[in-house]
C-alpha cells in the first residue's frame, strides 16, 4: 500500500464529486479483519457502507473508477436527486 487512508478518500471525493454535491457525509476505514477498506456514507437516516477491496484500491488510485462502488454510490445518490 503505497498511500494512506486519506489520500484514497480524496482520490474517491475526487472522482464522485457528487457526494458533496448532495450533502452526503463520508468516512473511509481500513478494516484489518476483513483486510478491506470501508467506505460509509450517511445522509439523514440513510446509510451504505460498500468495501472496496486492495485491486480496487490500488485502481482507484491509478486514477481508474472503481466499477463496483460507483455502482453503489450513485445507487445510493439517486435517493437525494429529486430535490434538484
Amino acid at each position: 500500500m503505497g498511500y494512506t487512508i486519506a489520500g484514497l478518500k480524496d482520490k474517491i471525493m475526487e472522482m464522485y464529486p457528487e457526494i458533496d454535491k448532495y450533502g452526503v457525509v463520508s468516512s473511509l476505514i481500513f478494516d484489518n479483519s476483513k483486510k478491506t477498506y470501508v467506505f460509509k456514507l450517511t445522509k439523514g437516516p440513510h446509510e451504505l457502507s460498500p468495501y472496496i477491496d486492495q485491486v480496487d484500491a490500488d485502481a482507484c488510485m491509478g486514477g481508474k473508477e472503481c466499477i463496483h462502488l460507483g455502482i453503489r454510490i450513485r445507487q445510493f445518490l439517486e435517493n437525494f436527486k429529486e430535490g434538484e
